[in-house]
């Protein structure tokens, strides 16, 4: 078989010693007899066998005249050194050896016969390259100074990974052109050095087979795995705050049993919360922690004894334990640790504080399934690739709190992007204040004139009523459990005080049903933690045959409220999840609508989802603002009120309890200024006049139509407040259009609201909503689109 067979490259290889046998026939005149004499020995030798210099492609030459390649190479591979130097004859950009140290050969033989020795970091295209380079080295004089590091990946006999780097010794190749190979111009040159990717380039001034390869290469392999390893790590730890990636620690044990040269090897961390003086899981990578063995968190005290919180807390530096079970069979009061160890079935351990100048951040776990495997020589191995970890847990620290601040800032202090900017500026002239004019600082007023209002809500209706129906149905049941057991147990023991509590039961039962009161659920839950419950522990104690009955009693009973929650779980289980998925909706087209242009945007979760907007020039910080936009960002939370309530009815089976819910749009059409209040750190109008808005905000949606007791707000339907006519006439044609989509209904309402105390002249729209399958398609459209509608 022939070397160059299933290989494109611009070389068509031949093996050759010609330049090795040059160097032989100047030795032939040297004044060492025996010098002279070895060089004609092999010069002898390539006489016989003419092919040797010429060159030669077939696989099989190399086996038939295995004995004279040898002898050939016996200077080069000396036979003094051929158990210490790791060292080969090659083809190059080929797996194939055809001489090796005795080193080299009892290596190969402990990674086993199913290992195939392959050259890393050498793709298909860069081998190419490499070989073009070579040919404009050696026939043109361009030195590219390509400079690849080249590897093997070798296990040993107990399979852990050795990485050994190659030098090449390149002194006894020669490079031929054929006729077909192209003359290379410094023009090609300077095109090729930016063009190293493109491989159809580099073919074409290099086609394959154009250039002949003669000669052979001698590699010298170094053992690099502790360096390889430790680069390894600091590869991996890049991606420490990655725990998404499944394979994040399965790379690093396998790079730790390199460096360690051991096998049985697993790694563990652990946190260390200063504040709570605590240790606790890695949050986010898929780790698992010895000393915590299953549980999230553990006081440091309970995890270690006195000398190891000593060792790693306060002293940072490292312990080992080299045998697990001894050290737990010697000891009359195990440490926590070696318990957590020996439980786990760990036999060896190495403990390595990942601190730094601000003390410890966490725990570095090695342990392995053998004993003495692990021990304190293994654990000064670690010193050189620790401070790499401690960097990585510092930016992994970093980035959570950075997290953190994100979601506090996203769910309770949020200041929103849009007007970012104001506060930036006012920050950096407040720092120039205080640090270099050296004045006494204050942070000003932030706020933003003439800005247009939006405000919207989607509520759950009836909310007060569903959850007293809830409560009332909790305290029943739990009234109905006593009332039975107390039942049970007079009739075997009628001790008076058993009879009042059960009169006093019996009560609470009728007046939950005739008359429930806004205090009767802190009455009865007190009764019935006070009072009901110790009798219960005193009739466990005295009548047996109701220890299960009253142990099912308690097992009803919810930890943390101390009563039954079952009912009222369901309802506030259904709110949360009302506001999460409405607010998941509204946030996500809220990127949309700032896309359309940028805004002041806020939400708030109550009983529904309230959201405030506020647009104006002076947000957005440039001179672009248009009434269009006022216009699009109303037609705009018109469709996302209408799909929040086609989102929630779709889905209302999905919930635990089914409540229903209205939705209302408050219509301001003046604009108004609105400042950032410092102490509740939220945003809100600004002047007396603007107030009056706030106070519509709070108490129109429970305002009632003018001479009714209806109220203004109902569900399935989409109440739209407002004062001013042009208003009215907005929204109608925004309605109509919307109608023209079948997404609103066709019985729209003219209405008005009752007098509001300090608030006159309220209007509404009311309207049905139209609910879709959930295949339909949601597109939105734009005020343009109404105006097309309109105009057409």
């Amino acid at each position: 078989m022939d070397i160059n067979t299933n290989i494109e490259s611009p070389f068509i290889i031949k093996a050759s010693f010609n330049k090795l046998l040059t160097q032989y026939e100047d030795l032939i005149d040297a004044d060492n007899k025996f010098i002279a004499s070895n060089a004609r020995r092999v010069l002898k030798i390539a006489e016989d066998y003419p092919f040797l210099r010429d060159g030669f492609s077939d696989y099989e030459i190399f086996e038939t005249h295995k004995t004279e390649i040898e002898s050939i190479l016996q200077d080069t591979f000396s036979p003094l050194l051929t158990h210490n130097e790791i060292k080969l004859a090659a083809i190059p950009f080929h797996a194939f050896v055809f001489n090796e140290s005795e080193r080299f050969k009892s290596i190969l033989k402990d990674a086993g016969r199913s290992f195939e020795l392959e050259l890393k970091n050498m793709p298909a295209d860069q081998a190419y390259i490499m070989a073009c380079s070579i040919i404009l080295k050696f026939c043109y004089g361009y030195d590219l100074k390509i400079k690849r590091p080249f590897y093997y990946e070798i296990p040993d006999k107990k399979g852990v990974m050795h990485y050994y780097k190659i030098m090449y010794n390149a002194d006894f190749t020669e490079v031929i052109p054929q006729d077909n190979a192209p003359n290379i111009t410094k023009k090609d040159f300077d095109e090729l050095l930016d063009n190293y990717e493109n491989i159809d380039m580099w073919k074409a001034k290099f086609p394959p087979r154009s250039y002949i390869f003669k000669g052979f290469v001698i590699a010298n392999l170094f053992d690099i795995t502790d360096d390889h390893s430790i680069s390894n790590i600091k590869t991996n730890l890049i991606g420490f705050d990655q725990g998404h990636n499944d394979s994040f620690m399965t790379n690093v044990e396998g790079i730790f049993r390199s460096l360690l040269g051991l096998n049985d090897i697993n790694v563990g961390f652990t946190t260390f919360n200063k504040e709570y003086d605590v240790f606790e899981r890695v949050i986010g990578v898929k780790t698992h922690s010895y000393l915590l063995n299953g549980v999230e968190s553990k006081n440091c005290s309970e995890a270690l004894c006195s000398w190891s919180y000593n060792r790693l807390l306060n002293e940072n530096n490292f312990f080992s334990i080299s045998d697990v079970d001894k050290l737990y069979k010697e000891s009359e009061k195990p440490m926590p640790h070696v318990v957590s160890l020996q439980k786990q079935g760990v036999k060896s351990a190495v403990f390595a504080p990942i601190a730094n100048k601000n003390g410890l951040m966490g725990i570095l776990e090695i342990v392995s399934g053998t004993a003495k495997a692990l021990n304190s020589i293994s654990s000064n191995s670690l010193r050189d690739i620790l401070p790499f970890i401690v960097s990585a847990v510092e930016r992994s620290k970093n980035e959570e709190a950075n997290l953190i601040e994100a979601v506090i800032q996203k769910e309770c202090t949020s200041i929103h992007s849009s007007v970012h900017w104001k506060f930036v500026e006012e920050a950096k002239r407040y720092i120039k204040a205080e640090k270099i004019n050296e004045e006494t600082a204050t942070f000003r007023k932030i706020a933003f004139k003439n800005v247009y209002p939006l405000y919207g809500q989607i509520d759950v209706r009836g909310s007060s009523d569903a959850r007293n129906l809830a409560t009332q149905k909790d305290l029943a049941l739990q009234l109905s459990l006593a009332e039975k057991i107390l039942e049970k147990s007079l009739e075997s023991n009628k001790l008076p005080i058993y009879e009042q509590i059960k009169f006093q039961v019996s009560e609470y039962c009728k007046g939950i049903k005739e008359n429930f009161k806004v205090d009767s659920e802190h009455e009865i839950s007190l009764f019935l933690k006070d009072e009901v419950e110790p009798v219960f522990n005193l009739i466990i104690q005295n009548q047996n045959e109701l220890k299960g009955a009253i142990e099912d009693y308690f097992s009803k009973i919810d930890k943390e409220v101390g009563v039954i929650y079952f009912y009222r779980k369901h309802y506030d289980d259904s709110v949360k999840l009302i506001n999460t998925n409405m607010s998941a909706i509204l946030d996500k087209k809220q990127v949309e609508a700032q896309e359309m242009y940028p805004h002041f945007f806020e939400r708030f979760k109550t009983d529904g989802v309230e959201h405030n907007m506020y647009i104006g020039e002076s947000i957005t910080k440039i001179d672009s603002f248009n009434m269009i936009y006022l216009y699009n960002l109303r037609l705009w939370q018109l469709q996302v009120m209408c799909e929040m309530e086609n989102e929630y009815y779709q889905n209302q089976s999905d919930y635990p309890i089914a409540l229903d819910v209205a939705s209302m749009i408050l219509v301001f059409n003046q604009p108004l200024s609105i400042r950032f209040r410092m102490d509740e750190k939220r945003f809100d109008v600004d002047g007396t006049y603007n107030a009056r808005y706030e106070v519509v905000k709070k108490r129109v949606d429970k305002a009632f139509i003018k001479g009714t007791e209806e109220r203004i707000t109902q569900k399935g339907k989409l109440t739209i407040v407002y004062s001013q006519k042009e208003d009215e006439q907005e929204y109608v044609r925004y309605i109509k259009f919307l109608q023209s989509k079948s997404i609103l209904d066709k019985d729209l309402e003219f209405l008005e609201l009752e007098d509001l105390q300090g608030v006159t002249g309220l209007k509404a729209l009311r309207i049905s909503l139209l609910y879709r399958n959930k295949d339909d398609d949601k597109k939105f459209y734009t005020y343009n689109d109404l105006m097309e509608t309109i105009n057409s």
